[in-house]
């Protein structure tokens, strides 16, 4: 039997992002389900939001309107807040995609976890990190848009982050997290797992599609293949 793919609900805040990196975006939310459902919120009749119109149909997109009520105050974020609800209830939608850089979502985001489903998110590196966080998986878009380029380069070329304090912390926890046999190895799917439990991590906020490209461009982890074919990880130091 056939395993039924994820189906996921994609709600863009054409307000607060970017129509540049829509191509990533459906490429990566396509990796993790089939995305039945693509709605874009914003008052249409802006010229800011032409961008956005015009892939509207190319990519089936819903355009939802919401008029601006009071100057200087966008409703879109409540109106897709209430969508989102009303999916969640119906039951029939097992993750959310919540393309924008706006920390206003962060309360959705939280609530939607609470439920037990996935919540990936898309924005700019500036995002508010407490967004970033409230997501299960977090994505840069302007990483994501580099990826094409790197993928025959060396690790961390040109767009690619190096390693970090921070991606240091999230992966030295994750393994101390992780089960070890004598020799202190633990599989990577293991680690995979801890990291993202712990943070919005994601190989691809680096530069890296896979996970395990990403661990073997780090040297303070060494890699091997197991007697079972599975990928294990050590760290070194």
């Amino acid at each position: 039997m056939v395993e039924q793919e994820a189906n996921i609900a994609l709600l863009i805040d054409a307000d607060n992002a970017s129509p540049d990196h829509l191509d990533e975006l459906l490429l990566v939310l396509g990796e993790l389900g089939t995305i039945n459902i693509r709605r874009a919120y914003g008052n249409w009749a802006k010229a800011s939001l032409k961008g956005w119109g015009n892939l509207t149909g190319s990519h089936s997109i819903v355009p939802m309107q919401q008029f601006d009520v009071v100057k200087g105050k966008s409703a879109t974020d409540m109106r897709m807040t209430i969508d989102a609800m009303d999916l969640l209830y119906r039951g029939s939608v097992d993750g959310f995609g919540i393309m924008s850089s706006d920390s206003d979502f962060l309360p959705l985001a939280q609530r939607i976890r609470e439920d037990g489903l996935p919540v990936y998110g898309f924005g700019t590196a500036k995002t508010p990190v407490s967004f970033q966080q409230a997501c299960t998986r977090f994505f840069d878009v302007g990483a994501l848009a580099l990826e094409d380029e790197e993928l025959e380069q060396p690790a961390f070329a040109k767009g690619q982050r190096p390693v970090d304090t921070e991606l240091l912390q999230v992966l030295g926890s994750a393994y101390k997290a992780s089960k070890r046999d004598e020799e202190g190895f633990t599989p990577l799917s293991e680690l995979g797992q801890r990291a993202k439990a712990v943070s919005s991590f994601a190989a691809r906020n680096y530069g890296f599609t896979r996970l395990s490209d990403l661990i073997k461009a780090v040297p303070n982890f060494e890699v091997k293949s197991g007697d079972d074919g599975r990928l294990l990880v050590k760290r070194l130091r």
